[in-house]
């Protein structure tokens, strides 16, 4: 195998741009999409990771109260950290906001609340759409996205 000049400087410069010790890119958005079961993270707009995922075992449609077995869809952000999940780690999402505690009042409900990313999903545990309307990722994946992904970042989760 012979390799090329342009070859070999094509790495060095690759290697040169990425060093080992670089931490990787902090993540300010994270797009749920529940119809094709994916989770990605974004940072200034490239995508930088992309999971599988595992919803609520009633997964079409918006949460409407507690118990519906629904995600939420729309807009939230990273509001809590709970390294002591029953679900390995966990990163808290912003629901309900007002006007889902309101349309759930107005029909006599609950609309719930403690919607999570967290671990747990798949390898002898729980796999497909289980959860109470949280995300569950792998316990790997949370472990990353813990890492990568900070309190405030915006969450949007589409249908």
């Amino acid at each position: 195998m012979t390799i090329t000049r342009r070859a070999l400087l094509a790495s060095a410069a690759a290697a040169i741009a990425t060093p080992a010790w670089a931490s990787p890119p902090v993540a300010d958005m994270v797009v749920v999409f529940k119809a094709s079961r994916r989770l990605v993270l974004y940072s200034h707009g490239r995508p930088i990771r992309d999971y599988d995922i595992g919803l609520g075992w009633a997964p079409v449609g918006d949460k409407e109260f507690e118990g519906d077995g629904r995600t939420p869809e729309g807009s939230y952000y990273i509001n809590r950290r709970n390294p002591n999940s029953a679900f390995h780690l966990s990163l808290g999402i912003s629901y309900p906001d007002p006007n889902q505690v309101a349309d759930a009042a107005a029909e006599g409900r609950n609309p719930g609340g403690d919607i999570f990313i967290h671990g747990g999903q798949g390898k002898g545990r729980q796999r497909g759409d289980w959860t109470a309307g949280c995300i569950a990722v792998s316990d790997r994946a949370i472990e990353e996205i813990w890492r990568l992904v900070p309190d405030g970042a915006l969450v949007v989760i589409q249908p």
